[in-house]
């Protein structure tokens, strides 16, 4: 098994509950397309700051449900697997689609 699939499982045993996967799949792509308008629009963008934050008001919201911390806090290269895992589930959904 590769080393990106094991941080997969590991993110993916994290985040069990139905509630913080909903929060997720809102929170990590607002996080996302904040982020790109903030570098390619420029740091003062104010939607996109709020953007950032109500997404990781989503990420917190859907770890409480989870009673857990974020992988994160644990070990930063999760900061990256977020989203990367994020992107790998729509990739399989797309495979499997007829």
């Amino acid at each position: 098994m590769s080393q990106l699939q094991e941080l997969f499982d590991q993110y993916g045993k994290a985040h069990s509950d139905s509630r913080n996967k909903i929060c997720h799949k809102i929170g990590i792509p607002l996080i996302i397309v904040s982020l790109i308008a903030l570098i390619t629009q420029g740091w003062g963008t104010e939607w996109a700051w709020w953007m950032f934050g109500i997404g990781w008001a989503f990420q917190f919201i859907g770890h409480a449900f989870e009673r857990t911390w974020p992988e994160f806090m644990k070990n930063p290269i999760f900061l990256a697997i977020g989203p990367l895992y994020f992107v790998n589930e729509i990739i399989k959904k797309f495979k499997r689609a007829p």
